[in-house]
């Protein structure tokens, strides 16, 4: 019997991109397996993204969210009828070439890959190059000298969180692959009971990471597959809410898996420290908009984060 996968895609005022994204799909449907499903989670989008998918021959599902849930909410919303053996969640401003599903599909079903939990496969980007995007678990030490800029002036000696060093042209097990792409076998999904909802967006899929590695799982990243990547989304268009976003799933990422004093530790670099660094860097470029755009990240941070 053929292995079957469900593909679930967030949606957020993505515009045209979403529909180009679905129907990229057809490009990588292969006997090798069965597609059971597509789920759009549509968060609440203003924007008509949702427009002209009717008549895509694909088994389409949409959601309509009548609020926006966030990404791991909506994830495990498209996940609760699935009896598939595979999902991936995919970003809609993602394209499908004929060999992205295939490949980590077979490769999941080899004999001796059983504990092969999550696959990436190598992004492209629109000049055609391979995005350095795999990463590494953060530590306190880490943390605390990334919110410090250190590994943007001696990345030799800070490594930063993505593997940049590495030119992501072999396969190999890594501690995180990017969620643009995020190929999980569902009985682990089930196991780990999704996603941790308490990550609005940003950090969920490291969370995720983390605790599939603690069951002896590991994180793969497939060289032999390609998906294309634009890369930024929607967030482009909300960077205080962006990095809001990013700054409140840091902080409850070391809260969750850091010892206590080690997260005391990091929200106190994060709020003091980090805005500082991140404002004089934007003053160097002679970026206003963006130094603007921080400081309202961190009234938003002060005033809705919520431990």
């Amino acid at each position: 019997m053929l292995p079957s996968v469900d593909i679930l895609i967030v949606n957020w005022n993505s515009g045209t991109l979403l529909l180009e994204c679905i129907r990229s799909i057809n490009n990588a449907v292969q006997n090798t397996f069965i597609l059971n499903r597509v789920v759009v989670i549509d968060n609440a989008s203003n924007d008509g993204s949702l427009d002209n998918l009717e008549n895509i021959n694909l088994p389409l599902t949409i959601i309509r969210n009548a609020q926006n849930f966030g990404f791991a909410k909506a994830c495990n919303q498209g996940t609760q009828a699935s009896e598939a053996d595979y999902l991936l969640f995919l970003n809609p401003d993602t394209l499908l070439f004929k060999n992205s599903l295939n490949e980590p599909v077979a490769f999941m079903q080899e004999i001796g890959n059983e504990f092969i939990g999550i696959i990436g496969i190598q992004l492209i980007d629109e000049n055609n190059n391979v995005s350095r995007t795999c990463s590494r678990f953060p530590n306190a030490f880490s943390s605390v000298y990334m919110s410090l800029g250190l590994d943007k002036l001696f990345p030799k000696i800070f490594p930063g969180h993505f593997m940049t060093e590495w030119d992501h042209q072999e396969s190999k097990v890594v501690d995180q692959v990017m969620g643009a792409f995020f190929f999980i076998r569902r009985n682990l999904f089930e196991r780990l009971n999704g996603f941790d909802e308490r990550f609005f967006v940003y950090f969920e899929d490291l969370d995720f990471s983390l605790r599939a590695k603690k069951l002896s799982y590991k994180i793969y990243y497939l060289s032999s597959a390609q998906v294309f990547h634009k890369g930024g989304g929607t967030s482009e268009k909300v960077k205080a809410d962006r990095l809001f976003y990013i700054l409140r799933s840091k902080l409850l990422y070391a809260k969750k898996h850091f010892h206590k004093i080690s997260f005391l530790i990091i929200a106190a670099t994060t709020f003091f420290i980090e805005p500082v660094v991140r404002i004089i860097g934007s003053m160097l470029k002679n970026s206003f908009n963006d130094a603007a755009e921080i400081v309202k990240a961190y009234k938003k941070l002060i005033t809705n984060f919520n431990e």
